[in-house]
């Protein structure tokens, strides 16, 4: 009982103006303890305790709290600044499919140069024609061919953004032409068969000067099994097979053009076919293929229109995905670019 008395202080109306708290006091945290309301492990939020290669705990002792430094969670979407494996694949494919058709186009374009050079094309007295030598049509694809995918190979391997929005862009504008294009022949086809009468009739004008001219007829006419563009008497527009020119090839027609062209099977006969302008049609159709090209063309189209409408809708698909590839392909270049640079995306 003296010991309770002994411990507590007697109150004095002198000591209720000491109101000045010091390091005693209770109201006070000292160092080392949290203030009231506070945890005492430190603020609450979404830190997370760290730890050292030893694998004690950083931060959360209760003997030092100010050593602890909370660390943000990352969020489960976040990105990493790193290329996935997806982004390399596609990489991958953008480049390898372009590498493709650049060597390919680059082999249409020597191929065209070459034609032309073999054939003197570019001589003083043979470029007012050239502009009708097929081979120049092989040159202009191979250098669109050559060029665009080069754009694509070379965009996707050095990550450049330019490239691969040029290269996208012409692919978007050749799907646009073939879309259109396919649209017109289909409703212009009155006049898409006037235009390859006309073609037909210029290379048969040219069959004996220009060898290129030569092969690409006696093609069609041995396939199809045709003569002329709409009867084997087109002929005609040839100055030398024309029934006023001299010479043994007068009134006559190519050798493609006639039904047998070996003789006994076995040697082939390049004068079959001469007189035949001059035949009625009863006598020529023993001798030669009464039916022009243009309608042989019509009607192999017709029997093929299955395998021409799947063709179109690969190569349309391929072109598609190629398009989607180099677009995905280049959001992810843009977005790692503006991640390195700490832009907003």
């Amino acid at each position: 009982m003296s010991g309770f008395w002994a411990s507590r202080r007697p109150f004095w109306p002198w000591s209720r103006g000491d109101a000045t708290q010091n390091e005693s006091s209770h109201l006070i945290p000292k160092e080392g303890q949290a203030a009231v309301g506070e945890p005492p492990y430190g603020p609450v939020g979404d830190a997370e305790p760290r730890y050292d290669g030893s694998g004690e705990n950083q931060g959360s002792s209760q003997s030092d709290p100010k050593t602890f430094t909370p660390r943000r969670r990352r969020h489960r979407h976040q990105r990493t600044t790193g290329y996935s494996f997806g982004d390399h694949c596609l990489k991958l494919l953008v480049f390898s499919s372009n590498l493709l058709f650049s060597v390919l186009g680059m082999a249409v374009l020597c191929l065209g140069l070459w034609g032309l050079i073999t054939k003197e094309s570019f001589a003083q007295e043979r470029i007012g024609s050239i502009g009708t030598d097929p081979m120049l049509a092989f040159v202009a694809l191979g250098s669109l061919l050559g060029a665009l995918c080069l754009s694509g190979c070379v965009g996707a391997l050095r990550e450049n953004g330019c490239l691969l929005r040029c290269f996208s862009a012409a692919v978007l504008a050749l799907i646009a032409a073939q879309v259109l294009a396919a649209i017109a022949a289909f409703s212009l086809q009155g006049e898409v068969e006037g235009y390859l009468r006309s073609g037909l009739l210029v290379a048969m004008a040219r069959y004996q000067d220009d060898l290129d001219l030569r092969f690409i007829v006696d093609e069609i006419q041995t396939g199809l099994e045709c003569c002329g563009a709409d009867d084997y008497r087109d002929w005609e527009v040839n100055i030398y097979y024309n029934c006023s020119a001299p010479g043994v090839l007068a009134c006559g027609v190519p050798a493609t053009c006639c039904v047998a062209p070996l003789e006994n099977g076995t040697v082939w006969n390049s004068q079959c076919g001469v007189g035949a302008q001059a035949l009625d049609l009863f006598s020529a159709q023993s001798v030669v293929f009464l039916g022009g090209c243009l309608g042989g063309t019509a009607r192999w189209v017709e029997r093929h229109s299955a395998a021409i409408g799947v063709a179109g809708v690969v190569v349309l698909g391929v072109q598609i995905l190629t398009l989607s590839a180099a677009a995905r392909l280049l959001d992810t270049i843009q977005w790692h670019k503006a991640y390195s640079r700490g832009l907003p995306r």
